[in-house]
């Protein structure tokens, strides 16, 4: 277990342990609050960063852009994949949209997703890049950190 007292305690930052999870290629499932209305979790690519934020990209008019401008709240859940032992990591926290390198951000996560399919797939990620011109770094501070560890 990670936490002496919970596999389910919270804390309010990512350990290094968090960390070499949310490293590797996985699946984000992104949920932003959405007022009455249900969430709607979405897979997502991202990335943790240096500063203990994570940060994914999408177009700036997306559904999910839209409901974290009126409200900010989101968490982020990314889980060991089948055959491993039973691990997650759950973020919660407040977001912030980032007008600035979302494109760069896209490239090093297409590198990192599809591995040494990268430079075969270069084209599509250049492709999908002009077809959706106005992507937006979405930043998520966390606030909470939910974590089990089997």
């Amino acid at each position: 277990m990670s936490n002496a007292s919970s596999p389910h305690a919270p804390h309010a930052s990512l350990t290094d342990d968090d960390l070499a999870l949310l490293r590797r290629p996985l699946h984000g499932i992104l949920s932003v609050a959405a007022g009455p209305l249900p969430p709607q979790p979405r897979p997502v690519w991202f990335e943790a960063t240096a500063e203990g934020t994570l940060q994914l990209f999408t177009g700036a008019e997306t559904l999910k852009v839209r409901r974290l401008r009126r409200d900010p709240r989101a968490s982020l859940l990314v889980a060991a994949p089948a055959g491993e032992r039973e691990r997650w990591v759950a973020v919660t926290g407040r977001t912030t949209i980032e007008t600035d390198g979302a494109h760069d951000l896209a490239a090093r996560l297409a590198a990192r997703y599809w591995g040494h399919d990268a430079p075969a797939r270069a084209a599509e990620t250049a492709a999908a890049q002009t077809a959706e011109p106005d992507l937006v770094r979405v930043v998520l501070h966390p606030e909470r950190v939910r974590r089990y560890r089997m």
